[in-house]
């Protein structure tokens, strides 16, 4: 496929000719290439969708009756209170510790700022696990109130069941909260010093301040948060089926494999789609109609109140809980049954299930992050007015859980698999059974529809810092476009793709219900392994596992903070 079909050398400019406006590359509306490179991808995307949609209205007999009258009630409950919940409390403990670390200096300060991010690293799941591995009977908290106080057993004293709706919820939180605390944290960074200045000559003491000029400036970032921890929470599967709770994505999964009725697993899919729209309309709402900028271009360093004595101490308290209990605890459970059970580490069933695991990451992290090169440089050099909206599209993948995505995705092959069979038998009498249903082309399709979305926000940051003058000096030079991105961009872009490939990465690695529910038989990656180990209640055999899939989420936390951390506001040097 040709495209660019411009000669490869050209005459040269005189001297006159080589201002920095032209070499401005010109944008060529009629590259029909990359619109049929483009719009395919997009398409991929919203395949599942459709299928979803398509299925939900026409199933092969109708059971909305049915799930109107037994499964919803309780599914729509737990999932809204569930979310509720996790939105509140998410809420609170993301922006409270955010304005701690960026406004006030304590001891401790420069840890937090980092160690707040790290819960992103322990998938749901996992600190389910842990936290009921920690809280329950035989566990240590429980084993030494027995030991202190002297109980016998359960009956002596009364202590919370954290598989419960509260536990759940508190969990969730613990994992879900940075998502708010990295917002908070960029917008905060980025307000006006004048602004805050002008409201403390105003009377308004700290918290005032914080609470009348820093929360209203910050509300588009925080209400982007919250919608992308309520996506997650609404993804969860793992931690919800460990606590019982039957949120919308249990009820999905047990309508299609237990009760072997994929018709009323699209429908409660689909009211799944809508509550997504819902959430995606409110944080494009919050951000084109409240958008801030200085009035000024001056910049001073943010102003540092200092901490001490209580205040100091309240403010340790406040950023310790969430790092102790959302990461320290349980990475130290994990520990603990890696250590305990060490010899898993030897065994075929883990080194299987970790090949399988980073084979499949490697993949999806390489293919999206060519698509997504694809795409973004199509828009950057094509003018075509096709490419804005289907590249949006190709990019809200992430948006969609695991489960809606399973179903979706298998509606169009089990269709092609049986249109192929069909034939085969019609013309040579052979089965072919299904080709592409259950194998590792679905998984992988799951896992690109999902998280390109992650490679192509980072790919079209990272263009955005090139200066579009360097893809005109390349074309000056007889280079074409293709030409141009590889002698030119692919260098200086070669920081963010490999940023977008890492984030891929460990989130395929971390994912789990479209892996449970697409995966071929015979197949574990560490995720499902984990789940399965726990189903049993033998998660600590599992604890290397997890401890694996942790440590490969700590990497690219590391490198979002220090991104996050270079935009604070300096003076200007004058």
């Amino acid at each position: 496929m040709t495209i660019d079909a411009e000669t490869k050398h050209t005459a040269p400019l005189k001297p006159a000719m080589l201002s920095s406006d032209s070499l401005v590359p010109a944008k060529r509306p009629s590259s029909w290439g990359w619109v049929l490179l483009v719009v395919p991808i997009a398409f991929m995307v919203l395949l599942p969708i459709l299928s979803i949609v398509m299925m939900s209205f026409s199933p092969t007999e109708n059971i909305w009756p049915h799930l109107v009258s037994t499964i919803l009630p309780r599914s729509l409950r737990d999932t809204f209170l569930l979310m509720g919940g996790v939105g509140v409390l998410s809420l609170v403990i993301g922006t409270g510790t955010a304005w701690l670390v960026t406004m006030y200096q304590f001891k401790g300060r420069k840890f937090f700022e980092w160690a707040l991010l790290l819960p992103l690293a322990m998938p749901t799941y996992m600190i389910a696990y842990c936290a009921v591995d920690f809280l329950e009977y035989s566990g240590p908290v429980q084993t030494s109130l027995r030991y202190l106080f002297g109980f016998q057993d359960a009956r002596d004293y009364w202590f919370p069941n954290i598989a419960s709706m509260p536990g759940a919820i508190l969990v969730l939180s613990l994992v879900l909260y940075p998502y708010v605390y990295l917002a908070a944290r960029a917008s905060f960074m980025q307000q006006s010093v004048c602004a805050l200045e002008v409201a403390r000559t105003l009377g308004k003491t700290p918290f005032g301040a914080f609470w009348s000029v820093g929360i209203p400036l910050a509300r588009p970032a925080l209400i982007a948060g919250l919608v992308l921890a309520l996506m997650e929470c609404l993804n969860d599967y793992g931690a919800v089926v460990y606590f019982g709770i039957e949120t919308l994505t249990a009820s999905v999964y047990s309508t299609w494999q237990e009760r072997s009725n994929l018709g009323g697993a699209a429908q409660i899919a689909s009211l799944m789609l809508f509550i997504i729209i819902a959430l995606l309309y409110i944080e494009r709402r919050a951000r084109s109609e409240q958008k801030y900028s200085p009035t000024t271009g001056y910049h001073r360093e943010l102003p540092v109140v200092t901490l001490k004595g209580q205040k100091e101490a309240l403010a340790i308290l406040a950023c310790g809980l969430p790092f102790l209990f959302g990461f320290a605890v349980p990475f130290l459970v994990l520990l603990n049954a890696s250590l305990r059970f060490i010899d898993f580490f030897w065994t075929d069933e883990f080194w299987r299930a970790a090949g399988f695991s980073i084979l499949l990451a490697s993949l999806t992290a390489v293919i999206a992050v060519v698509i997504a090169l694809i795409i973004a440089y199509g828009k950057r050099v094509t003018a075509h007015p096709i490419l804005k909206p289907m590249s949006s599209l190709a990019g809200t993948g992430y948006a969609i859980p695991g489960a809606i995505l399973a179903i979706g995705i298998l509606i169009p092959l089990a269709t092609f698999d049986n249109i192929v069979d069909s034939l085969m038998r019609a013309s040579f009498g052979v089965s072919t059974g299904l080709l592409l249903s259950g194998s590792l082309f679905a998984l992988l399709f799951a896992y690109l529809v999902r998280f390109l979305a992650i490679s192509l926000g980072t790919i079209e940051a990272g263009f955005q810092k090139v200066s579009p003058n360097l893809d005109g000096a390349a074309r000056t030079l007889g280079q074409t476009s293709i030409g141009g991105f590889k002698l030119v961009l692919m260098p200086i872009m070669r920081p963010s793709i490999a940023a977008a490939a890492l984030l891929v990465f460990v989130d395929t690695m971390k994912e789990l219900p479209a892996t449970l529910l697409l995966r071929p038989f015979n197949f574990d990656s560490l995720a499902t392994l984990v789940f399965e180990f726990a189903a049993r209640g033998e998660f600590e055999e599992a604890g290397l596992a997890g401890l694996t899939i942790v440590a490969f989420g700590l990497i690219p936390l590391l490198i979002l903070n220090r991104t996050v951390s270079s935009r604070r506001p300096t003076a200007d040097l004058d």
